[in-house]
């Protein structure tokens, strides 16, 4: 009976051990991939009815000579209203700055949903500076309002 009882203990332990170390070894793992990582938002829209957060990391190769940025957020709807009320969608957009210094749309997302948000993740190589801009835009319209400031979410620079 005691020999029953030290064995199951000793399964118990074994199992216990090895699931509590798998999701640290884990996250250690997925955060030394990244030369770069940082959380950034929330940004608004001018209005404060959209906003979107969430995080970018950049991987460097190992001359340094090219890299791979990853961002991933969410975009939430925050307007209330609907379209007969003068509601708008969510819409965020990102701008990055290659080696070049020259900027270009590389990323957007509209989502209408309000109380909800839309998760999105991209991927883009060879930048120097990342910045969002949160608007609102008509749920038919492929024009942007009310517009937030941009903001640096990533530079060569803050590394």
């Amino acid at each position: 009976m005691l020999k029953k009882i030290a064995t199951g203990l000793l399964a118990v332990a074994a199992t216990s051990t090895v699931a509590l170390s798998l999701p640290s070894a884990a996250s250690a793992s997925t955060a030394d991939n990244d030369d770069y990582s940082s959380s950034w938002g929330p940004v608004y829209a001018k209005n404060h009815l959209a906003k979107s957060q969430g995080w970018v990391g950049v991987n460097w190769d190992e001359d340094g000579e090219s890299n791979e940025v990853t961002v991933r957020g969410r975009l939430y709807d925050l307007d209330n209203r609907d379209a007969d009320e003068g509601g708008k969608c969510a819409y965020v957009k990102f701008e990055a700055s290659d080696f070049d210094d020259d900027w270009s749309q590389v990323y957007s997302k509209k989502y209408c949903g309000f109380p909800g948000y839309k998760k999105f993740s991209f991927q883009e190589n060879d930048v120097t500076s990342l910045r969002v801009k949160v608007c609102q835009i008509g749920q038919y319209s492929n024009y942007p309002t009310k517009c937030g400031h941009w903001e640096y979410i990533y530079t060569a620079e803050s590394e």
